[in-house]
């Protein structure tokens, strides 16, 4: 059974993690390239990259809903192996609810936010470019955060320091 949880929860981290990783990584460009182009059009909301943000948007919000599985698999795994107070496996799970509370508290509100025309047609100005290049900024850096505190998490399972499962 250990070995059936252990591969749920890694298919579960590659399948849902790893497309929210990708999608909030390009989501800031292309969300930009939507606010240049209907600042140039007078029609926000239109074009590829506008439904490419929104797209990048629905993946981060629905795999964030699917991604509760890997922690739930995770735990159920470290339980099996009587592992559940060793510290890699306590760090990994706060770094995994800090992972979450990034993505589900900034990431995706800020995308949403990104996706809300300025105004009405033609009423983007110069500001409201500085203010876009600026929230592109942001969720840039709120994203390589996610992916840093992904790639500790990765680390530590495989390293387990501390560990006596033989690794």
């Amino acid at each position: 059974m250990t070995k059936v949880l252990l591969s749920v929860h890694v298919l579960a981290a590659i399948v849902v993690i790893g497309p929210i990783t990708v999608a909030a990584s390009l989501f800031p460009r292309h969300a930009r390239q939507a606010a240049a182009s209907a600042a140039a059009s007078g029609e926000p909301g239109e074009g590829r990259d506008a439904g490419i943000a929104a797209f990048l948007h629905r993946i981060c919000r629905n795999y964030a809903v699917a991604g509760i599985a890997v922690p739930v698999f995770g735990i159920a795994t470290g339980a099996r192996l009587g592992v559940l107070t060793d510290a890699w496996l306590v760090a990994s799970l706060v770094l995994t609810a800090l992972a979450a509370a990034v993505l589900v508290l900034a990431i995706v509100p800020g995308q949403r936010r990104m996706l809300r025309p300025a105004g009405g047609a033609g009423a983007r100005t110069a500001a409201d470019d500085g203010g876009t290049r600026s929230a592109a900024a942001r969720l840039s850096m709120l994203t390589g955060v996610f992916n840093l505190l992904w790639a500790v998490v990765v680390v530590l399972m495989i390293v387990r320091p501390g560990s006596t499962t033989g690794a």
